[in-house]
């Protein structure tokens, strides 16, 4: 059994798809000027609490419960086609180990460093990808979530594009798309594949690469982004992790990334950071850093990642030893986060955030 109304309602919709959409009153402008009425909410995956993340499902979960944007991590096929996972690697999120006809597709590679063992995307054609099943990374955390494993296909950018489109028909109101392109730089290392030149020919092909179109392309490196500023004016975003530093420039660190000069020079071809929520706020004070403000002084939006509820997600301080957290404590993270002053926040959690906000 499954849900009958992601498919159905993705027709009904697709009649009426060129009806003019209104512009959400968290909608950005493309070209940054002027804040947003609210922080945006960015669908992390979908609604990544509620359903296998990386689904149709879970993207329009996530917008029929508010998202301003939605988000899918870009891998790539073998074939070449760009379909949105967490990572390349397809055990955590699909039932790939359990199909005896991919047994010989299992191998190690390593990936940025580390060895990695599974079954990968560029190993497979889309066609045999679409045979696969999705599943919850994190079912032990989420679930709800997990109980709709095996019913969901691995959604293509394109389809994910038509769904968006689907129901900005069905509902009148305008949703963004906020894709990552994941190991880029490895992908052409490794296997040939130029991600950047898939990810300009998608945006094209979609009408989707001027700066008014309500877009974001986020990577955890510089040159990629370098190269899409060369050739589209969608507003592009460098992602910021935790620690270290971007893959494809080994003696740069973050943390001279997030000084003012460093984000003057993010400000030359990028839009916007995606920083670690602990670049935000402190996470033995939990409260706010002085990051978003410099990177305003730069020019830059600032979408924090991620905002999420449960127990194992939160500052060390914050997080209840054996058990869940006091619904408290996720409140006083998020309160927090948005007390920073920045532009929008990566959430798992959509209805949450949006009432948070027009609570405020």
């Amino acid at each position: 059994m499954g849900e009958p109304t992601v498919l159905t309602r993705l027709t009904v919709s697709l009649a009426v798809l060129f009806l003019t959409p209104a512009l959400p009153d968290a909608a950005l402008a493309a070209d940054g000027a002027g804040p947003p009425a609210r922080p945006l909410v960015i669908a992390h995956r979908g609604a990544s609490d509620e359903r296998p993340e990386h689904t149709l499902a879970a993207y329009e979960l996530a917008i029929d419960q508010g998202a301003d944007y939605i988000e899918p991590d870009l891998v790539v096929t073998k074939d070449l086609a760009l379909v949105a996972r967490h990572e390349n690697e397809l055990s955590g999120t699909t039932d790939v180990a359990s199909r005896e006809e991919f047994e010989d597709r299992n191998r190690t590679k390593t990936v940025e460093g580390r060895q990695v063992a599974g079954w990968f995307t560029e190993d497979f054609t889309l066609a045999e990808l679409r045979t696969l099943r999705a599943r919850e990374r994190v079912g032990n955390v989420r679930p709800a979530s997990a109980a709709y494993n095996g019913l969901y296909q691995v959604p293509t950018f394109a389809e994910i594009v038509q769904l968006v489109r689907a129901k900005e028909a069905e509902t009148g109101r305008r949703i963004g798309l906020y894709p990552e392109l994941k190991h880029p730089t490895l992908m052409l290392e490794q296997e040939g594949i130029d991600m950047v030149d898939l990810m300009v020919a998608e945006l094209r092909k979609h009408d989707l690469d001027d700066a008014d179109d309500m877009v974001f392309v986020q990577v955890f490196e510089v040159g990629p982004l370098q190269r899409l500023d060369a050739r589209v004016d969608t507003p592009l975003v460098l992602l910021i992790s935790s620690q270290g530093g971007p893959y494809d420039e080994p003696e740069m660190r973050w943390a001279d990334v997030m000084t003012p000069s460093g984000l003057a020079e993010v400000a030359q071809y990028a839009d916007g950071i995606g920083p670690w929520l602990g670049h935000v706020i402190d996470q033995e004070t939990v409260q706010p850093t002085s990051l978003v403000a410099d990177a305003h002084a730069a020019g830059l939006q600032v979408h924090p990642w991620t905002l999420r509820k449960e127990n194992g997600f939160l500052p060390a301080p914050l997080q209840s030893e054996g058990g869940p957290a006091a619904d408290g404590q996720w409140r006083r993270v998020w309160q927090a986060a948005i007390a920073s002053g920045a532009d929008g926040f990566f959430t798992d959690n959509v209805d949450e955030l949006v009432s948070l906000l027009e609570q405020r």
